[in-house]
């Protein structure tokens, strides 16, 4: 299986595995949002960019050495960050998404820096996900602050 159909196939597979379930997916679409995250219906698109990025690093640095360490990185990146509504909706606490957001930025940071050597371009397209990452951590931290009301 050729390298682009091998990282689509399991970048597919695990976006496909770690999605929440629609019930509990449609108790967090119903949490209260910060009033200043007028931005929430462009959250998809930025993701699905920001997947191309991940899809477009992992390629380019599999051709730069096609080494297996760094793409568990890859492997591991995105199941933190898959993991994060999944998390979020199974343990029904905020606090679930924004440890395991840092810990996935935590993660990227030093993917971007194992790359950087095997190709510097793989590195940049990194970048898009370490600057979203703190946004949607910093959301559900304030989500955390508006829905204390909640049962859990």
């Amino acid at each position: 299986m050729p390298a682009w159909l091998a990282i689509a196939a399991v970048m597919v597979l695990v976006a496909v595995l770690l999605n929440p379930g629609r019930d509990d997916f449609a108790w967090f679409l119903k949490l209260q949002r910060p009033r200043w995250l007028t931005f929430e219906r462009w959250i998809p698109l930025i993701w699905m960019a920001i997947y191309g990025c991940f899809y477009a690093s992992a390629l380019l640095t599999w051709q730069a050495g096609g080494r297996w360490l760094p793409m568990l990185g890859y492997l591991g990146l995105q199941v933190l960050v898959q993991s994060y509504t999944l998390l979020i909706c199974r343990t029904r606490r905020l606090q679930s998404g924004t440890a395991v957001g840092f810990a996935g930025w935590v993660w990227g940071v030093a993917l971007a820096a194992i790359v950087a050597p095997l190709s510097g371009r793989a590195a940049l397209l990194l970048v898009p996900y370490l600057l979203w990452s703190p946004v949607g951590t910093f959301v559900t931290w304030r989500m955390q602050k508006l829905n204390r009301h909640q049962s859990f």
